[in-house]
């Protein structure tokens, strides 16, 4: 069994450990948690360092607990927060357990794994112990003195807004999960960004005081982009992990275009490559033939096969492919849903496609501002039907032409691409 904590080291995973004990102790099978926020139906791009943390625990022989916070998360963790969080209601927190329970799923529950991950809830527990109880039970352990030092506690008293009561008992939420967790699970390691460490050394300092066990922590840097800026935001806004809320496409897409400076540093966080094969592209990079983005192209690859299992990956290369100027790829309804998210489209009754002639449908739907136009690009071989060249000018749609009886892709130039959907068939 491969020692982790070398594993995570040389990947770039870890930034600091609570003991250097865990060096040791890890040759040993041991049960890894790390939690997540459930402040929305998904997790993000973000969040993947944690997820892949408890993955490479996972494929060394470990038992990898994900927490989602269904308790914790009525409250918000402060944590790396200027600001106090909007806080959800039951009904839109059980809809976001479920959502990110699936991305955690699916990442962690590859069946050729050695074990078996574990999902739990925070509310199982929690819910069942009273106010009075808590305070009696749990708060008396923790130091106000130690609290305040804290640096997510510490950075938001000295702003404007300084930090509610509810969200400055939070870490006393955390420290007791690892507690509740140590007690009835046997878990002994904590894995959490840099900016928990707060939280994790309460839950250590708890477990000790309450039951004499011995837990410990590993902390990851934050997922950040060479610019310092971080990693896993769009203009179009986070790049979620579920497919209901970005296809695998545009997942695809946003990993595919990440720059030179970062591509390596992601390849050892966010994908399963063995090092030797990073180290290759590594070295590829720097000689005069490399091709530009053939390492970001790999990349790409292996997390949203990662993310989205083959199937996903499947769809995002085919869409990919398709986009390509004049590319020649077999199109199907699935392919052109998922390219329609990312390119002009529009609805039209299909008496007004079907034996259309193809250079009134470009000006019609607006690729072209005159038919004489329309008529010399496509003299000109610069007009495709389903990304087959139109050859004359007096070509008609033809019912068989729609892609699954209802959808057509027009082309004009390089560039220039519309999806028409088709109604009333």
């Amino acid at each position: 069994m491969r020692n982790i904590i070398e594993v995570l080291e040389e990947r770039g995973f870890i930034e600091a450990l609570t003991s250097e004990e865990l060096r040791t102790l890890s040759n040993k099978p041991l049960k890894v948690y790390c939690g997540f926020d459930p402040s929305s139906d998904s997790l993000h791009v973000g969040n993947m360092v944690a997820i892949m943390g408890l993955a490479w625990f996972q494929r060394c022989g470990h038992i990898p607990v994900a927490l989602v916070g269904g308790a914790t998360g009525m409250i918000g963790d402060p944590s790396g927060k200027t600001s106090e969080r909007q806080l959800l209601d039951a009904a839109t927190i059980e809809k976001n357990l479920v959502g990110i329970s699936e991305n955690l799923a699916r990442i962690l529950g590859d069946e050729k794994a050695p074990v078996k991950h574990m999902i739990v809830n925070n509310y199982d527990w929690f819910k069942e112990i009273a106010f009075i109880d808590f305070l009696r039970d749990v708060g008396k352990f923790f130091r106000v003195g130690v609290m305040l030092a804290k640096d997510s506690v510490r950075s938001r008293m000295e702003s404007e807004d300084g930090m509610s009561f509810t969200e400055f008992c939070y870490q006393t939420l955390q420290g007791y999960d690892f507690y509740h967790l140590n007690k009835e699970h046997g878990v002994n390691v904590q894995l959490g960004g840099s900016d928990q460490w707060g939280n994790i050394t309460a839950g250590i300092e708890l477990t000790r005081k309450k039951s004499g066990q011995s837990t410990y922590g590993i902390t990851f840097p934050l997922l950040t982009r060479s610019d310092g800026q971080k990693f896993g935001k769009s203009e179009k806004g986070a790049i979620w992990l579920s497919p209901k809320k970005l296809s695998p496409y545009e997942f695809y897409q946003y990993i595919v275009r990440v720059t030179d400076e970062d591509v390596i540093k992601l390849m050892r966080l966010l994908t399963f490559m063995e090092m030797t094969e990073i180290r290759q592209f590594e070295a590829m990079m720097k000689e005069s033939e490399y091709v530009p983005n053939t390492a970001q192209k790999k990349l790409a690859a292996e997390v949203t096969l990662i993310v989205h299992g083959e199937a996903g990956l499947d769809i995002a290369l085919k869409v990919t492919q398709a986009a390509l100027p004049g590319a020649k790829t077999i199109l199907n309804a699935e392919v052109l849903e998922t390219f329609a998210k990312d390119m002009p489209s529009c609805i039209l009754p299909i008496n007004e496609v079907v034996d259309v002639a193809l250079v009134d449908l470009i000006v019609k739907v607006g690729l072209q501002s005159s038919r004489t136009e329309a008529k010399k690009l496509i003299r000109n071989g610069g007009a495709s039907m389903n990304n087959d060249r139109i050859e004359k000018e007096t070509d008609c749609v033809k019912k068989e032409d729609l892609i699954e009886g209802r959808l057509l892709l027009l082309s004009v130039g390089k560039k220039n691409k519309l999806l028409i959907k088709t109604t009333g068939g």
